[in-house]
């Protein structure tokens, strides 16, 4: 017997046109990667933060772990709903993504929030891209990025109000790299 192997089904899901879903199932891909590089960059972040905040940030950035992985889990799920197989290897994460490594090592706790901030801004940047091209074809893939922004929006705050000061300027306004954004950052 010859086993077919395929990336994408002969089906998606009802109410969506085979192209449609595929074409939704396209368009997560790279969400998925994103947040698959996420959470690995939260999680590096979290074993490498020092500095007199370093309980309180590690500690923050756990559930921020933990909800970034569900998400992750979430979209390779939509993705094979749609009836695409999910690509969630490191190799196609490496070779498909268009941003470098994070760049922040062992360092104060405002250096990687301030980096992170950077990170938070670029990832909800290209998902809301995403949640434009979704919403006229798929209701269901919408409010999914829909949620997956709200609450990374949410993360994104909790981080900023570490680096705002009392006129609600954030220290590292204006960085363009991680590396500006972390010596931008109050000590």
């Amino acid at each position: 017997m010859v086993t077919k192997r395929t990336a994408h089904a002969g089906y998606t899901v009802p109410g969506l046109t085979l192209q449609d879903g595929h074409k939704m199932a396209t368009l997560l891909q790279p969400r998925l990667h994103a947040l698959n590089d996420l959470q690995l960059t939260l999680k590096h972040a979290h074993w490498n933060v020092v500095g007199r905040d370093f309980i309180s940030v590690h500690e923050m950035l756990d559930p921020q772990i933990d909800l970034v992985r569900a998400m992750v889990d979430q979209t390779a799920e939509r993705i094979a709903t749609l009836g695409v197989s999910p690509n969630g290897l490191p190799g196609a994460l490496v070779s498909a993504r268009s941003w470098d490594d994070y760049s922040i090592g062992r360092a104060h706790t405002s250096a990687h929030l301030a980096a992170l901030d950077l990170v938070y801004t670029g990832f909800l940047k290209s998902h809301r891209e995403t949640l434009a091209k979704v919403g006229a074809l798929d209701p269901i893939t919408e409010d999914m990025l829909i949620q997956q922004c709200a609450q990374l929006e949410l993360f994104q705050w909790f981080m900023r109000a570490h680096l705002e000061d009392d006129d609600g300027d954030l220290a590292s306004a204006g960085s363009k790299t991680e590396r500006s954004a972390a010596a931008k950052a109050p000590k």
